[in-house]
């Protein structure tokens, strides 16, 4: 773990209804618990959300169905021991039901400084580096992962 730097992870998904067609209703009554059980997660810092607590009404892309998930963890492990365990595991295994599949990435993970909060800008950017270039130190997943950048001190 380290404490000069954070990781940032973004994701994105193509909704296959919009969030107000009846059969999104389920994917819309799993979001709250999914985002309370990440901010009470061991190593969560942040996430994107608009004043009401929630992501789904903030517009990144043109495409109004394309939704995104911004989020900051104190570390790679503190991420995937969220993803990967417990209720979001399950909602992952459900994906395909609320989403449709996407050729490029839908993921990016990339080192933030302590305190740094990322803008979906530079979200957008990682995702088109990482689409474009692979996975790097900028940009890469949770199967190629890279370390935190090491911290020169002055002499």
């Amino acid at each position: 773990m380290t404490t000069e730097f954070h990781l940032a992870q973004c994701n994105i998904a193509r909704l296959r209804a919009p969030l107000t067609d009846p059969s999104m209703q389920g994917y819309m009554e799993d979001i709250a618990p999914l985002n309370q059980l990440a901010e009470q997660s061991p190593g969560y810092v942040w996430r994107l959300q608009d004043d009401a607590g929630d992501a789904t009404s903030i517009q990144v892309f043109d495409d109004p169905l394309l939704l995104i998930n911004l989020s900051v963890w104190a570390d790679l492990a503190s991420l995937k021991a969220y993803v990967y365990q417990g209720a979001h595991l399950a909602s992952i295994k459900t994906r395909k039901q609320w989403f449709n599949v996407q050729p490029q990435p839908r993921l990016v993970l990339w080192w933030v400084k302590a305190g740094t909060l990322p803008t979906t800008a530079q979200a957008k950017a990682r995702l088109e580096q990482l689409a474009l270039h692979g996975p790097g130190p900028e940009a890469f997943s949770f199967a190629h992962p890279f370390p935190a950048p090491s911290v020169i001190m002055p002499a």
